[in-house]
């Protein structure tokens, strides 16, 4: 869904809620019922995080071109015993 802006001469801005490319080039008031023209907006994109955009970079830069490993990974200190018990019993990597 996107939102188109419209400008009533009388009433003043309002907004309506359609599908992409479905906008008309002037809509009914709903104040008056005169027409009013659809007003230029740009699209406003919405603001990724920070974290998730770098998520985003890294699947998509990928996607292609996997990073090649050129070694084994030292091996580090064992990990920390669960703290359910029962997830003591489940394979570790």
């Amino acid at each position: 869904m996107a939102t188109y802006a419209y400008r009533c001469p009388d009433c003043g801005p309002f907004e309506v809620r359609r599908s992409f490319g479905t906008a008309e080039p002037a809509e009914p008031c709903a104040g008056c019922g005169e027409p009013a023209p659809r007003r230029f907006t740009p699209p406003l994109p919405a603001r990724t995080s920070p974290a998730r955009a770098r998520a985003l970079a890294a699947q998509e830069s990928s996607a292609h071109e996997p990073r090649v490993v050129g070694e084994v990974p030292p091996a580090g200190r064992r990990p920390a015993p669960p703290p359910d018990p029962r997830w003591a019993t489940l394979p570790r990597p």
